[in-house]
């Protein structure tokens, strides 16, 4: 992912380098010598079939008149009517249309002047261009001879031109006797016949050797190249404005080989034939102004020439007297991003020249330290601005004559940046592209976002492209918007992009060109062209059969190949007519299948395999069926597949059977004795030969049901729940069969208590099975105090034999069941009232009944149980001497000789004793209990009177008298649930402030009818320490407030401050 950010350092390096190299300007509303603004070439090479234009443009006050010299004569264009000035210009325009243009080819010169002084151009030499090519001399055409010479211009561009001749053509190389080529500035074009240097250089200087060489010799031509220089400028001299009085110095600096001649003008005229000036002083390239006068203004030119050219400079002096001028308009505000420059103008003009200084805000003066940097024009430069260097600036110009000042406003913004970046993406063709680009941003700028792929617009109208205010959707992708999308977040003052790649990738396109060569009896190989991935490498290839003799239509995976394969050796099955496709899969799925291969046919040959899961078992008691799974047309490997069934009884001595069958999976043998083993064999067979030799199967002829009984049954009773049967096993011979277990028959017929006449109606018999050559089994489960009959049987595959004689057994007694109900009625101050109803079943005979009971208090623990014991032919009891309004847990038993059986338990409340509870209420409205609260409130109203009395004259409130004042018991809540006095709790968490009451609902407030020290004073800042001790001190509000007037003082003053700094 790529990511780029600009922050907008372009314009603001622009300004930087206006301001720091902008010349000094005077505002056209002044008096001033003219300036030329713009003229032609020094070369002015003119199409013949266009007019002349020479440009010269210049500014002045009052506005400059224009003249022109040509070929060092005046030029008086109004007598030419081929030649017009523009209006308002010095520039010209001929019509050299009809006319020879040859006849306006000279050296021109403009001259603006007005009554300050008079400005020159430089000399343009105008000629018109020549396309005609040099002649060409025999050997090397150009340059002739073994060796030349040439002369280039510093910073000009050197051209050396080898011309050969000969057959074939010579072939060119360039090199550089002692040096090596400039390669940053060198070309050779041309067929290798010319070498080019761009800007030339002084170490460009030597001898260059071209060759020319073909396969009949080799001819060199040496070029010695010398680098002079016209005159190039070290300073030029800059324009002065001066004041009365003031010095000042014109510098004309310059370089060139050879070295240039410097000569002064003023107002066009050489130094030495102008009017002589005691104040000036002329010293080759400096002109010193030593207290200028006014009307001295004029303008100096300066001329610097060496044989190759010339430079003319135009630097006005002017001698005013103004006082400061700020140019930059008031009040602008500029706008910058974080760690950028900022650049605040402060222009300004006056004569002499202003003082520049800074201030931010009213009185901070600005020092041209870090951060800072104020240049020579004023400007003032925050090289790396910050939000705290936000705020309102001052540059206020000083001279002699006057005071200017203006104010601008820095804004220092947040930088704009993307916080959540477009990501890679890989999607599927048809499915949703979403890129993500989240910014954070100054709050005062208002970021626009662009979307861009590859590096240019979204397409137009494609409703596809969703553009949000934090995301691109890219719907319904297809492979042409794969590509790089760059998000652009623009504001006025900078941008952030980030950029994310879109990779569309879909199903692969199917392999192509299947071909089947070195073809073999059992194997051919397959190869194939793979199709376009689609942008997903392919993982594998999956090659499919189909078999069109044996199985049309149905394709069948036969093999894999890795995604880089080409090719495969498949691996093949006799007598099949094959034919052969390929799918491709990569990370998005399965690509459509190939084109079929052409057909292959292989050989037939016998079975390689024989049928598996071969089984023999019989469904009656005299017959064996012999099952298999048959081969497949694949494994049939010839026609006429059948099979050869072989069978014998084991260990009787006896030859195999033999039967062939086909289109068959089964065989029946009949007239078999009742489950006697055999031995049987299956063997594939085509009309190639039979199939390797089968592995040998043991099976059983069909079983018959089991002919005999078990004998001997006998029954232990363990228990009242459990007893053990035994049986002797029947003989195997009469089995008839798999021996699969024994099979116990046992039914409850009565209780032992009960007669055949009394017995419920039978119920089905209850059956356990024990499985294999057991003789005995346990009976779980029973129930006590009853009479039992079972039988027993075996049993085989076949199913059930004949049943033992049956055996009756009784189990023991038991305990009880749970009492069938138990109710608890007729509650009462002291008693309840208890019934129940007799077990479901006695398991026994029911001897009685076992009651505990036990009270439950508030927290549900349980207090001190009680027993009884109750006769068998009771159903209630009232138990009595309860405690009234109480919880009662009951647990209620059956018992017999064997014990206790489970329990029944129940809860119930006895009845609240009303009289109790009348005593109770009635407790409040008692005389004493009235008296002895007033006493108490009358108590606590006087200790309230003797502080307020103590307060009023002056005194301080002291914690001793205090504590002394509050000696009396303290007043408690009453209970709410009896009436009577809570108890007397010293716990310092819980213990309520004097003076207060406790509230339902734990909180402390202050009683309605108590005074509060807080409501007779003027203040209330009274405070309580941890234990309730009043630590506070009264004094009157007004004291306080007096006191912390006194205590306050002005704050400082932003215009006093300014004044003390001024």
């Amino acid at each position: 992912m790529g990511r780029k950010w600009a922050s907008g350092v372009g314009p603001w390096l622009t300004m930087l380098l206006v301001h720091l190299t902008s010349a000094l300007e005077v505002p056209l509303d002044l008096p001033q010598p003219p300036t030329i603004t713009l003229q032609s070439p020094k070369d002015y090479i003119f199409d013949p079939r266009e007019n002349i234009v020479i440009i010269c443009e210049a500014k002045g006050k009052p506005h400059p008149s224009f003249s022109w010299t040509r070929n060092g004569s005046h030029f008086d264009v109004d007598v030419d009517s081929k030649v017009l000035m523009k209006p308002g210009s010095g520039t010209l325009v001929i019509d050299i249309s009809g006319e020879k243009a040859e006849a306006y080819e000279a050296t021109y010169q403009c001259l603006a002047h007005n009554e300050h002084g008079t400005a020159l151009s430089n000399d343009i030499v105008v000629r018109q261009s020549n396309s005609q090519s040099a002649e060409r001399a025999p050997g090397f055409m150009a340059p002739v001879g073994a060796s030349s010479t040439q002369m280039v211009l510093r910073g000009q561009e050197l051209e050396l031109e080898c011309i050969p001749e000969g057959l074939p053509t010579p072939e060119i190389s360039w090199r550089k006797e002692g040096g090596e080529l400039p390669s940053n500035r060198m070309s050779i074009v041309g067929y290798q016949r010319t070498l080019r240097i761009s800007s030339v250089v002084e170490s460009d200087a030597g001898d260059y050797r071209c060759t020319a060489k073909n396969k009949l010799g080799s001819a060199e031509h040496s070029i010695k190249v010398t680098v002079k220089a016209s005159p190039f400028w070290i300073s030029a001299p800059r324009n002065l404005i001066l004041a009365p009085n003031e010095t000042g110095i014109l510098n004309c600096r310059v370089s060139g080989d050879p070295k240039p001649r410097i000569t002064w003008s003023i107002n066009g005229m050489p130094v030495d034939n102008a009017p002589l000036d005691p104040s000036r002083k002329v010293e080759e390239d400096t002109v010193i102004l030593n207290h200028v006068q006014s009307g001295s203004s004029a303008v100096y030119q300066c001329n610097a020439s060496n044989e190759f050219g010339y430079l003319l400079a135009n630097a006005f002096v002017s001698v005013l007297a103004e006082p400061p001028r700020v140019l930059t308009p008031p009040n602008n505000v500029y706008q910058v991003i974080t760690n950028n420059m900022a650049l605040l103008d402060c222009a300004s003009f006056g004569s002499p020249m202003p003082t520049i200084t800074w201030f931010k805000g009213s009185t901070t003066a600005i020092q041209n330290v870090d951060p800072y940097v104020i240049h020579e024009n004023g400007t003032l430069e925050i090289h790396t601005a910050q939000p705290v260097n936000s705020g309102r600036y001052t540059c206020i110009a000083t001279n002699a004559l006057g005071i200017k000042e203006n104010h601008v406003k820095l804004e220092v913004k947040e930088p704009t940046r993307i916080l959540r970046l477009p990501e890679y993406k890989v999607v599927e063709r048809t499915m949703d592209a979403v890129f993500e680009c989240r910014v954070k941003h100054d709050p005062s700028l208002v970021p626009t976002v662009t979307w861009l792929k590859d590096n240019k617009a979204l397409p137009l109208g494609d409703n596809r492209f969703v553009v949000e205010k934090d995301s691109l959707t890219i719907r319904d992708v297809s492979e042409e918007d794969k590509g790089t999308y760059t998000c652009i977040m623009n504001t006025s003052l900078d941008q952030d992009s980030a950029s994310a790649m879109l990779t569309v990738v879909e199903q692969p396109d199917p392999p192509s060109d299947l071909e089947l060569t070195d073809q073999m009896d059992r194997s051919v190989q397959l190869t194939w062209i793979p199709g376009d991935e689609h942008n997903s490498p392919t993982q594998k290839f999956v090659i499919q059969y189909e078999d069109l003799l044996h199985q049309p239509d149905v394709w069948v995976n036969l093999t894999e190949a890795a995604g880089s394969s080409t090719t495969a050796r498949l691996q093949l099955s006799p007598y099949v007519y094959y034919s052969f496709r390929i799918l491709a899969q990569n990370h998005v799925g399965f690509s459509q299948p190939s084109s079929p291969s052409r057909q292959y046919r292989t050989n037939p040959a016998a079975p390689d395999v024989n049928p598996s899961d071969v089984q023999a078992s019989g469904t009656d008691h005299n017959n064996l069926v012999i099952s298999w799974k048959p081969l497949t047309g694949l494994q049939a490997n010839g026609p006429a597949l059948r099979y050869k069934i072989l069978w014998r009884q084991k260990d009787a001595d006896q030859e195999w059977v033999e039967e062939t069958v086909a289109n068959a999976s089964r065989h029946v043998v009949t007239d078999t004795p009742t489950y006697a083993p055999y031995e049987v064999k299956v063997q594939a067979v085509n009309d190639y030969g039979g199939g390797p030799e089968p592995p040998l199967v043991l099976g059983y002829s069909g079983e018959d049901l089991p002919s005999s009984a078990p004998e001997g049954v006998q029954v232990m009773v363990h228990n009242s729940t459990l007893a053990e049967v035994h049986w002797e096993p029947i003989p195997s011979s009469t089995v008839r069969g798999k021996l699969q277990g024994y099979k116990v028959y046992y039914k409850r017929e009565r209780g032992v208590h009960e007669t055949e006449a009394e017995a419920p109606e039978g119920a089905a018999p209850q059956t356990v099975t024990f499985g294999g050559d057991l003789s005995e089994g346990r009976l779980p489960g029973l129930r006590p105090y009853s009479v039992y009959d079972l039988h027993v049987s075996v049993l085989n595959g076949k199913g059930e034999g004949p049943p033992s004689p049956s055996r009756s057994f009784s189990t023991p007694e038991g305990v009880p069941e749970q009492p069938g109900f138990l109710e608890i009625s007729n509650p009462n101050v002291d008693s309840l009232t208890l019934e129940w109803g007799p077990p479901l079943n006695h398991n026994g005979r029911l001897t009685g009944y076992t009651l505990k009971y036990q009270p439950v208090n508030s927290t549900s623990e349980l207090g001190p149980a009680k027993l009884m014991t109750i006769a068998a032919n009771q159903t209630s009891v009232t138990l009595v001497n309860l405690k009234s309004s109480t919880l009662y847990k009951f647990y209620f038993y059956a018992t017999s000789i064997k014990g206790s059986g489970p329990s029944i338990t129940k809860e119930a409340f006895t009845v609240m004793d009303t009289a109790v509870a009348n005593r109770q209420v009635d407790i409040a409205t008692q005389g004493w209990f009235i008296g002895l609260m007033c006493a108490i409130a009358l108590l606590i109203l006087v200790l309230l009177i003797v502080c307020f009395i103590k307060r009023n004259k002056g005194g301080k409130y002291p914690v001793k008298e205090k504590e002394e004042a509050h000696q009396d018991p303290e007043i408690q809540p009453m209970k709410e649930d009896d009436g009577t006095f809570g108890e007397y709790s010293d716990t310092e968490d819980n213990k309520p402030l004097k003076g207060s009451r406790t509230a339902s609902n734990g909180t402390v407030r202050r009683d309605e009818s108590d005074d509060s020290l807080v409501d007779y004073g003027e203040g209330g800042d009274g405070q309580f320490n941890e234990d309730g001790s009043f630590i506070g001190q009264y004094s009157g509000k007004k004291e306080k407030d007096t006191h912390e007037g006194n205590e306050s003082s002005e704050a400082p003053s932003p215009v006093n401050a300014m004044n003390s700094f001024i």
